[in-house]
């Protein structure tokens, strides 16, 4: 479903991506973890079209993509939930869900059934339809960004660091919304630097450092792998 190609990215000086080449089959998991500064949303962002690619190619769905634009790719059911959230912290929950549905403007049947669908995914949401997003605690901002992003229907999810700041009821509970989406029939690239919860999720997963591929597998050979146990596991 998506395929990268050798590819490059460099801001400056400064080469984030170093000839990266990885693949997404439908309806997997894929998980992508690192140290930090190693070029993992680097690659989202490559991949989403919010950085230009210096050299490589990007392929969604067999269609070279690799200079397309964000909003395009979002048409063709590929999105990213951001890192840090990123939600309208000035507009009401509701509003950031009506923003993510911005493909379906002109359906309102279509986008009341979608937000409904998210309310009952996050019922905190509901209870706080009407309040500003900017004033929700981070774990239901992060259940917001995640909601905003499915607003669209997307068939490929990117999930750049879902579980950064949160405490770990929130995060085992992101999990299993993860877990959900998923089975539901929505493929997901995940990057997260907590290794364990992206590898007990993941069907594969890839290991980047200094903006190269080290290291791949399925994600129990990845949480077996002497390697990562050292450097990411605590092991």
């Amino acid at each position: 479903m998506l395929q990268l190609e050798d590819l490059h990215v460099a801001y400056g000086p400064i080469q984030a991506l170093d000839g990266v080449s990885l693949h997404v089959q439908q309806g997997e998991i894929v998980a992508l973890i690192g140290a930090n500064g190693a070029g993992k949303s680097t690659m989202l962002n490559a991949i989403t079209g919010l950085v230009r690619k210096n050299r490589g190619t990007v392929r969604f769905k067999g269609k070279d993509v690799t200079r397309s634009l964000p909003h395009q790719l979002v048409r063709m059911g590929l999105t990213q939930v951001p890192q840090g959230r990123q939600v309208f912290a000035d507009q009401s929950v509701e509003d950031n869900l009506l923003l993510g549905a911005y493909t379906f403007a002109r359906d309102r049947a279509r986008v009341r059934e979608l937000m409904e669908r998210e309310f009952e995914r996050f019922p905190r949401l509901r209870e706080r339809r009407v309040q500003l997003a900017g004033t929700l605690s981070g774990g239901e901002q992060q259940m917001l960004a995640v909601s905003r992003a499915l607003m669209v229907t997307p068939e490929f999810l990117c999930l750049d660091e879902p579980s950064l700041g949160l405490a770990p009821l929130v995060v085992r509970e992101i999990g299993r919304t993860i877990k959900t989406i998923n089975e539901s029939g929505t493929t997901i690239l995940l990057v997260e630097q907590m290794a364990t919860l992206a590898l007990s999720l993941a069907d594969r997963g890839y290991v980047l450092q200094t903006g190269k591929v080290v290291l791949e597998g399925t994600g129990s050979e990845l949480l077996r792998h002497p390697e990562v146990v050292k450097a990411y596991l605590g092991g």
